[in-house]
C-alpha cells in the first residue's frame, strides 16, 4: 500500500543542512520544501504539512506569530544541534509541538511528523486561538489595557474612569479604539478576547 505523501516546509538558514535534510527523505513519501527564511513565505503561507525550524535566534517565535497574525495553525516542529533544556523548554512554550536533535534520519521525523499529525487538531485550534488573541490585546495602549481590564471586571464607564482617574468620556474614547485594535464588534466579544489573552481570569 503506497504511503500518503506528506510535506515538510523546512525553514533553515544553512544551505548544507537544508541540502542533508533534503537529501535524506529523497525518494520518501515525504516531500521537503526548503526555505533559508520565513520572509520568503511571507506572501504565501502554506496552507498545509508541518514546519521544520531550526532554532536559531527567534525564528520559532516568529513563524508563531505569522501563524497566529493570518490564523493558518501548522504543526512547527523545532530543532539544533545538541539543545540544551532550557531551549528546547522556551520553543516549547512558544509554541513548538516536538524538539529534534539534530543530526536525525527519516524515521525520527516520521515520528515528529505523527506528533505533529496528533497535535494539529487538539493543540492548534487552542494555540492559534492564544496566539491571535495575544496579538490583538498587543496592539494596545497601557491605557486601552487597563480599560479592558474594567469591562473584564463589570465596571460601568464612570467607575472605570474613577479607577484610572479620568473622565468617562475619556473611557469611552478608550474602549471605542479598544473594540477597533481588536477587531472586536462588541464588548463581550473583547472579554474574551481577553480571556483567551490570558490578561484576565
Amino acid at each position: 500500500m503506497q504511503q500518503q505523501r506528506q510535506t515538510i516546509i523546512l525553514i533553515d538558514s544553512d544551505f548544507r543542512r537544508r541540502a542533508a535534510i533534503s537529501h535524506c527523505l529523497a525518494g520518501t513519501s515525504i516531500h521537503v520544501e526548503p526555505f533559508e527564511d520565513l520572509a520568503e513565505l511571507t506572501h504565501r503561507w502554506p496552507r498545509e504539512g508541518m514546519l521544520l525550524v531550526h532554532d536559531e535566534g527567534d525564528l520559532v517565535a516568529r513563524a508563531i506569530q505569522l501563524m497566529s497574525e493570518g490564523g493558518c495553525w501548522l504543526p512547527l516542529v523545532a530543532f539544533s544541534a545538541s539543545p540544551g533544556t532550557n531551549q528546547v523548554v522556551q520553543a516549547v512554550l512558544t509554541g513548538a509541538v516536538d524538539y529534534l536533535d539534530w543530526p536525525f534520519d527519516e524515521a525520527v521525523i516520521r515520528q515528529a511528523l505523527a506528533v505533529a499529525e496528533e497535535s494539529r487538531d487538539a493543540m492548534g485550534n487552542v494555540r492559534v486561538r492564544e496566539a491571535m488573541a495575544r496579538s490583538r490585546v498587543q496592539r494596545l495602549t497601557k491605557r486601552e489595557r487597563e480599560v479592558l481590564a474594567g469591562v473584564a471586571d463589570g465596571l460601568s464607564n464612570r467607575l472605570i474612569g474613577e479607577r484610572l482617574a479620568i473622565s468617562p468620556r475619556t473611557v469611552e474614547i478608550h474602549r471605542a479604539n479598544m473594540l477597533n485594535k481588536m477587531g472586536a464588534s462588541h464588548t463581550s466579544e473583547a472579554i474574551r478576547i481577553a480571556i483567551e489573552a490570558a490578561l484576565v481570569n
